[in-house]
């Protein structure tokens, strides 16, 4: 996908530990999957997403976990949600922003209220040190441990209960850690060495992957927002 495509995605970005929230135009990406559940709501317009094979366009568009998607519309307003499957179920993520209205301040208090899905203790200790993840390494016997569990006790663990690797959700954390230090004014490949990439076009890489899109111009026109704080 050439970088022309991209510059639709303009607006401002509220980042919690489960989940994003972005209001912002709609720019078209590639066929892409990634881990997290995602909702669009068109403000004032349909959204139009390719799903697999199938072409689906409505006022409010949901893709579930790991399913093969690409943004079609280019310039609409939307208010687009990324949560993740573990602490949310799609259809009450759905239904939180059907009711949320149009206003993003509604649906950072929503999403803040809504319960949770109960995890596994030693889930939720494994959760907590990958969500801690610095530049550092985090070999799996470490993370085990956090957990008092063995490597392939944890594996099965997280395969059972999240349907995901132990990689791919380190990854996802690796990539949240970045994506948030670029937001925050640092380059790519700060963003990036912070994360523990091992340099800006591993990120870069890892971003085309799991969004379709190129995080050097797509995230050159969103602002970073912390939670409760609305559009200049």
């Amino acid at each position: 996908m050439s970088d022309t495509a991209t510059p639709g995605w303009q607006g401002d970005i509220w980042l919690a530990d489960d989940h994003c929230l972005l209001r912002s135009t709609l720019g078209r990406t590639d066929s892409h999957v990634h881990y997290a559940h995602q909702v669009l709501v068109g403000l004032g317009a349909d959204v139009e997403v390719r799903l697999g094979e199938q072409v689906c366009s409505g006022p409010l568009v949901r893709i579930a976990s790991r399913q093969p998607h690409a943004i079609l519309s280019h310039g609409v307003p939307c208010l687009t949600v990324f949560a993740e499957p573990l602490a949310f179920d799609l259809a009450d993520l759905a239904l939180a922003c059907a009711q949320a209205g149009n206003g993003p301040e509604q649906l950072v208090e929503r999403l803040g209220c809504l319960p949770r899905r109960p995890l596994d203790p030693r889930l939720e200790k494994a959760l907590a040190r990958i969500r801690a993840l610095d530049e550092q390494a985090l070999p799996a016997q470490a993370l085990a441990s956090t957990a008092a569990l063995s490597i392939s006790q944890l594996e099965r663990l997280f395969s059972g209960s999240l349907k995901l690797s132990v990689r791919r959700l380190v990854l996802w954390q690796r990539l949240r850690v970045a994506l948030q230090r670029a937001l925050a004014g640092a380059s790519l490949t700060e963003a990036a060495l912070a994360a523990g990439f091992s340099d800006s076009a591993h990120f870069t890489r890892s971003v085309r992957q799991q969004f379709g899109l190129n995080p050097g111009t797509a995230l050159r026109h969103l602002r970073l927002r912390t939670l409760g704080q609305g559009p200049a």
